[in-house]
């Protein structure tokens, strides 16, 4: 298959000051705003990013998770060596717990199910991913209905793992496209809105000092 190479876009972060959830000697909590990159992208014009963006407010402030351009929501960030260090471990041995808000087009049927389905990227249309059961990393998300609405439905999302786009395919695969996706959804799914309607909604940590199991909630903007 020939390779046209990344899928482009034009980049046009929100402006605004940072909405800060939390903050003290070892971490900061933010809300990241849907259309900014949470690490500097590569090309020209890119150089904004969350992770730009927070040291500039908080001095050491270093990414530790990122979230997609156009997801919204809660991001921890470190402030110091040994939090990054002590956070990277939480995500890398699934000892924090997310939950997400979507809204997906049409009407789910089931009041709640899982979605277990292996991912990769899509080389020739990135950084779309795809499902592959050949070459794929596992990918499970659990989901629960909250609300079904006159041509969408309201969910709550639960990633276990954490792929790139994961919430966004696996929401494809049940043949529900979360609405305003500008990768994943067509038509009338895709005009729906204006944005991706995909907001990190709670992330629950244990803090770096102590060990404090810690949940920071960001409302759902839309």
């Amino acid at each position: 298959m020939e390779d046209n190479g990344p899928i482009p876009f034009t980049y046009m972060p929100p402006e605004g000051p940072l909405q800060v959830l939390h903050a003290d000697h070892e971490i900061l909590v933010v809300v990241k705003p849907c259309g900014l990159l949470s690490v500097t992208g590569r090309g020209e014009g890119r150089e904004d990013a969350l992770a730009t963006r927070a040291p500039q407010l908080f001095k050491g402030a270093r990414i530790v998770h990122r979230l997609d351009l156009d997801t919204s929501g809660v991001m921890v960030l470190a402030r110091t060596a040994e939090a990054h260090r002590h956070l990277g471990l939480q995500f890398e041995r699934r000892h924090t717990d997310k939950t997400y808000i979507a809204r997906v087009w049409g009407t789910v049927a089931e009041d709640l199910g899982e979605v277990d389905l292996p991912l990769v990227v899509d080389w020739p249309n990135r950084p779309k991913q795809k499902i592959c059961h050949e070459t794929g990393r596992r990918a499970l998300t659990n989901w629960e209905v909250i609300a079904r609405e006159d041509k969408t439905t309201l969910m709550r999302l639960k990633p276990v793992t954490g792929r790139s786009h994961q919430l966004r395919v696996h929401m494809l695969s049940l043949g529900h496209p979360i609405i305003g996706d500008p990768l994943y959804a067509e038509g009338e799914a895709l005009a729906a809105s204006a944005r991706l309607q995909l907001h990190a909604y709670d992330l629950t940590i244990h803090h770096p000092s102590g060990g404090e199991r810690l949940t920071f909630v960001a409302e759902c903007p839309f």
